[in-house]
């Protein structure tokens, strides 16, 4: 501002040149630079200059602040995404994960739920397998019992045939004695 001056002086000097004395008051132009000057003069006298610097020197630091405030809410604003970026990511390598252990554990109940299965029907065969053979033994015994059953039937009817009253009690007296020495 303080080269403005003297180059506005200097470019008042095309006005020396106009016919005529120039410091007269009928003069236009030298009415023109005198209230020119008075002009100048005030706004030097109300130190409008350095109020106006002192504005645009304030407004360019409200500008600077502005840009400084907006680049850390930038930087904020990165950091944030970022932090998110990298909580979704880690989310969704938890999520992944968890399936994994999931489907593992899916699949690992699935194989014991076979072997399990198949021990069940081991067991339910064996127990019938079991079932059948005492069935068969029980078959067996019923059939040999009913075949000596009627085996002494037949023989005792045989043998009461063919036996006398005497050889029966020569019998029965030998068994007693059998038993009687077997007891004592």
């Amino acid at each position: 501002m303080r080269f403005i001056l003297p180059l506005a002086l200097l470019s008042a000097t095309p006005t020396f040149a106009a016919p005529g004395s120039f410091f007269s008051l009928e003069n236009t132009d030298f009415i023109v630079v005198l209230g020119f000057l008075v002009f100048i003069a005030i706004l030097l006298y109300f130190k409008i200059p350095s109020m106006l610097t002192g504005m645009l020197d304030e407004r360019s630091k409200g500008i600077r602040n502005d840009l400084d405030e907006a680049r850390a809410l930038r930087d904020e604003a990165q950091a944030l995404l970022a932090s998110y970026e990298r909580k979704t990511r880690d989310a969704r390598d938890q999520a992944d994960q968890i399936l994994a252990t999931a489907k593992a554990e899916a699949t690992a109940a699935g194989d014991q739920a076979k072997i399990d299965l198949q021990t069940s029907v081991a067991r339910r065969m064996a127990a019938a397998e079991d079932q059948i053979e005492s069935a068969q033994n029980a078959a067996v015994r019923e059939v040999r019992d009913t075949a000596i059953t009627v085996a002494i039937a037949a023989a005792g009817e045989v043998v009461a045939k063919q036996m006398s009253a005497a050889e029966a009690n020569t019998l029965i007296d030998q068994s007693i004695d059998t038993v009687a020495a077997k007891l004592h």
